[in-house]
């Protein structure tokens, strides 16, 4: 979406929500191994770690549970998605609507920003239940103990033990994870679009392949900034009722006293190779989707 492109709250719900199915069919595989990195428990001492890196998670999940081993936990986000995504782009359109006193004036970089950031902050309140389900289902399969059979069976059980709190656990993590990395997300595929668009050009006709790289590389820097506090999130999402009960603070006093300050980019690799293709897939199903409605519109 341009900054001269004015999408209305329902196309922006819809087009973001179907962005969001193509990140999540695309990008899900590479966050399970990322989440099975991060929440790995230390090896006693002698011992090897369960992963040693990417490519050895990769592979022994795949062998141990095939190929859906890769998609455990997909339900959970993949229902989410929707609305969080939606929200997203909602958020984002609505940032840059109160920053601006008519629709066709074009946003600065800051701007850009803090609407990215009123965008992340809006889609929290979703996006937090649903990643502490996906990685509590994500990572049973990989210790070989079963407590939940699916999305909703686990929905049920954390709720059982510990009601709404349980369900909204990492919320505070999710906020710092997502607030500025959302802002950088934002801003880096507006300000791509823009270099990308050739002179005399519309912003909005930018070719596939240039939607692709843009999306792409803001996922790429979404997730540099985001990262760190992702890996303290997951450690704390899925630990057992009652640990760490000064919150991350205790997480981060412990990744660092245990494994030092490279454990906050533990699953890094795996990262990396999901954000390109999910985060382009997510911005060019966006884009597709608000240009057909668009089309729609006009004619009906």
């Amino acid at each position: 979406m341009s900054d001269s492109q004015s999408a209305s709250a329902g196309k922006n719900l819809c087009a973001g929500g179907f962005g969001g199915m193509c990140l999540i069919i695309t990008g899900h595989p590479m966050d399970t191994i990322k989440v099975r990195l991060q929440t790995q428990p230390l090896p006693p001492h002698g011992e090897t770690a369960l992963y040693t890196g990417f490519l050895d998670c990769f592979s022994k999940t795949v062998r141990r549970e095939g190929v859906r081993g890769l998609y455990k936990g997909m339900m959970a986000p993949f229902i989410g998605i929707t609305p969080v995504t939606a929200v997203l782009f909602f958020g984002y359109g609505l940032g840059k609507k109160l920053q601006q006193q008519n629709p066709e004036d074009p946003l600065t970089a800051s701007q850009r920003f803090v609407s990215g950031m009123l965008a992340g902050f809006f889609s929290v309140s979703i996006i937090t239940p649903a990643e502490r389900i996906k990685c509590l289902l994500q990572v049973q399969r990989a210790s070989g103990e079963r407590h939940f059979s699916g999305a909703l069976d686990c929905l049920r059980g954390v709720y059982r033990c510990s009601g709404i709190a349980g369900i909204y656990k990492g919320t505070g993590l999710t906020l710092a994870r997502d607030i500025p990395a959302t802002g950088v997300y934002f801003l880096t595929y507006e300000g791509l679009k823009d270099y990308l668009t050739p002179r005399g050009e519309s912003v909005s006709e930018l070719s596939v392949p240039r939607i692709l790289l843009a999306g792409g590389t803001a996922g790429i820097m979404n997730w540099i900034v985001a990262i760190p506090a992702d890996v303290l999130k997951s450690r704390f999402q899925t630990a057992p009722e009652g640990s760490f009960p000064n919150g991350f603070r205790d997480v981060l006093r412990e990744l660092i006293e245990q494994e030092g300050i490279r454990s906050l980019y533990k699953g890094f690799s795996a990262v990396m190779i999901r954000a390109f293709p999910a985060n382009a897939a997510c911005f060019l199903g966006y884009e597709f989707c608000i240009k057909i409605l668009h089309w729609v519109s006009e004619r009906v």
